[in-house]
């Protein structure tokens, strides 16, 4: 597989995931210095995140207080 076929192949797979970023720039955070537009959607990620986490939390509690009749 030539250079500009490999490009290629991973630019149509860029366009049909949507992939815009690197996958592994938001997963967690680094050392780096990533710009501030990165900085902005790692933070919304993150809040995003806590707040389904909360959410599911707060769900599932409604599950364990119910109790089996015998």
């Amino acid at each position: 597989m030539s250079h500009h076929d490999r490009d290629a192949e991973i630019a149509a797979f860029i366009r049909t995931k949507g992939v815009t970023r690197c996958p592994t720039a938001c997963v967690v955070p680094t050392q780096g210095s990533p710009d501030r537009a990165d900085q902005a959607a790692l933070e919304q990620h993150a809040v995003a995140r806590e707040l389904l986490r909360t959410k599911s939390a707060t769900r599932w509690q409604v599950f364990g207080s119910l109790r089996v009749r015998d």
